[in-house]
């Protein structure tokens, strides 16, 4: 059975991205080492707790049993590495600092709105806000430098608790009305909103193939076909207007895809610091869905 050794917080945080990515060569990308070097590292942990981690093959690695028991104290570890970071790196003048990350696209609508709010609720906790993509921002939480997280396709892991905190409706949009209706064309921008819409996409249009521009950021494809024309899948939300304005058309007989969103944060957290942040962005987050 592994024991937990006074080690070098970096082969913590080198296991914990492998787990997180799936793989030395992504980790390596990742941390902005060689992969020799994530190896040598996972090596040096191994050899310090007297067991096996991982077990490597060609899909990537996978954990071995004291992998699996490691895990949790090497989460604990960078959380507690973190929480002294927080403790000591504290601006002058606030009791507390909170980091909180999310998609660019939740940020435009609910966390936008939340910042003023959480700022006149709490003027004595320090804010930094981050902008990234899931695994960016589960590796985050992980290692403890964000403290809440909002994404689309958030993933278990031990430690931190999933919220559901609402759902979009992504709708197809197109910026030419014509008499024929909507046909899926060469100006079409196809979105990658996760894993999820990928399957029922795939699903809803066999015939599809790839598309001539691709992104995964909504509001960069949205501004895209708006300046230059074309079509793609967007939350109704953020094109309501647009509809309204008639700038752009919905394609009336295309599916519509679930979007649910999440918040993600420690299940073991300080509710001095955590209570009113969350509860305030379950508030917003209910008014964005009933409008």
């Amino acid at each position: 059975m592994c024991g937990v050794l006074s080690m070098d917080t970096e082969l913590a945080r080198t296991f914990l991205t492998v787990v997180s990515t799936g793989n030395f060569v992504t980790a390596a990308e990742r941390l902005f080492i060689t992969q020799s070097t994530v190896s040598s590292r996972i090596q040096s942990l191994e050899d310090q707790l007297g067991c096996r981690l991982f077990v490597r093959n060609k899909a990537g690695t996978t954990l071995t049993p004291s992998g699996h028991q490691f895990q949790k104290h090497a989460v604990t570890l960078m959380r507690t590495v973190e929480q002294a970071r927080h403790d000591v790196g504290i601006p002058q003048g606030f009791r507390a600092s909170l980091t909180i990350g999310g998609r660019i696209g939740i940020w435009e609508e609910i966390l936008l709105r939340w910042l003023p709010i959480m700022r006149a609720a709490e003027p004595d906790i320090a804010i930094h806000a981050e902008v990234g993509f899931e695994n960016d921002l589960m590796s985050g939480l992980v290692d403890g430098h964000i403290d809440i997280a909002a994404m689309y396709t958030p993933q278990s892991r031990p430690g931190l608790t999933v919220e559901p905190l609402f759902e979009d409706d992504l709708v197809l949009v197109y910026t030419e009305a014509s008499d024929g209706g909507y046909t899926m064309n060469s100006d079409y921008l196809y979105v990658d909103w996760g894993p999820e819409f990928r399957g029922r996409h795939s699903a809803s249009f066999p015939d599809f193939t790839a598309s001539g521009l691709t992104t995964n950021i909504g509001s960069l494809g949205l501004q895209h076909i708006l300046s230059c024309g074309g079509s793609g899948y967007f939350p109704q939300r953020l094109v309501a207007a647009h509809l309204t304005a008639g700038t752009l058309f919905q394609a009336a007989d295309s599916p519509t895809f679930k979007l649910p969103a999440y918040i993600v944060y420690p299940t073991e957290h300080d509710p001095a610091v955590f209570r009113t942040a969350l509860a305030q962005i379950r508030d917003i987050a209910v008014d964005v869905a009933s409008t």
